[in-house]
């Protein structure tokens, strides 16, 4: 079957996905998850664990920061709150915090392994899988070409990000407020700036970049939109599809889910077409960020031309 996973802004979208179609709600903390939305306060995410519970739904939270020292201390309780509160599964990705549930039992949740740009291969999937992982989040540079050569490989699910924003690179260090700090400048460094890179001599290019409490983030030029690519996706099993609203705020979003939706639902009963990718497509470049570029991302590349 096919799972549905989106992030949210707010508890009021994080209701209205789930309600709309969407199968898991993927919130957390900026304190142990990585590019979120939105930071829940631990009452919200306990009121949203009890919510998707009500509608049969699920909920997965994101542990998956690099977690240094000041952070690796408060994992313990962290995981005991999550557990407590019935979490359905957590997204990890650094090695300690899985140390951490095996060594103590009373921590163990179901989790899904992700190291960005690192999970490539069915033979690193696989390793995790025998740790405990239930599944793993693929890398979002490895094209369909590799994905349908690994695919009869998994011993658990891969995630896909069919839309949404792509971290090219992060940093623990302040890059933008080293920067600032610098230029003697007293300027904010968060999301909410909107704040972007552009390469030398092509004015068009825009890498998004902020800063948190885990570094800087720099995002690809383009956003990924794979809807037309859906039945490919399927017929290869990969089945658990993301959509990340980093980037994509407000009732545009919740219009962008409801339109996967409409795609789960149309491929289920067989009656998915290219005239109705191709018209779905359109509605999602109509609801896209303005300022945001919309493409395949790696998709269709040849696996010998990425380094």
């Amino acid at each position: 079957m096919i799972e549905l996973v989106a992030t949210a802004e707010s508890v009021a979208q994080a209701q209205a996905v789930l309600t709309a179609g969407v199968d898991t709600v993927y919130i957390g903390e900026e304190r142990f998850g990585l590019r979120l939305p939105y930071s829940f306060s631990r009452e919200e995410q306990k009121a949203l664990v009890d919510f998707a519970h009500q509608l049969g739904k699920k909920v997965n939270v994101a542990v998956n920061g690099i977690m240094h020292p000041e952070k690796m201390k408060d994992i313990p309780e962290y995981l005991a709150f999550l557990k407590e509160i019935q979490v359905d599964e957590i997204t990890v990705g650094d090695p300690g915090v899985i140390y951490t549930m095996k060594k103590n039992e009373a921590l163990q949740i179901p989790y899904i392994y992700d190291a960005e740009t690192m999970v490539t291969s069915s033979r690193q999937i696989n390793f995790w899988a025998k740790k405990g992982a239930i599944g793993a989040v693929l890398a979002r540079e490895v094209p369909f070409e590799e994905m349908q050569a690994m695919s009869d490989n998994l011993l658990v699910p891969a995630e896909v990000l069919v839309y949404g924003a792509t971290c090219i690179h992060q940093s623990k260090r302040p890059l933008l407020q080293n920067y600032y700090n610098y230029t003697e400048l007293p300027e904010s460094t968060g999301k909410s700036r909107g704040l972007f890179l552009s390469e030398p001599k092509k004015e068009d290019t825009h890498y998004s970049i902020y800063e948190d409490s885990h570094g800087t983030h720099i995002f690809a030029n383009n956003d990924v939109n794979l809807m037309v690519e859906l039945a490919k996706l399927e017929e290869e099993n990969y089945t658990r599809w993301k959509l990340d609203g980093l980037f994509t705020t407000g009732d545009a979003f919740l219009s962008i889910v409801e339109l996967f939706v409409e795609a789960k639902e149309q491929l289920e009963k067989g009656q998915w077409t290219d005239e109705v990718a191709e018209t779905l497509t359109q509605k999602v470049q109509v609801l896209h960020p303005e300022n945001r570029g919309l493409d395949e991302g790696f998709f269709h590349l040849d696996p010998d031309k990425i380094k």
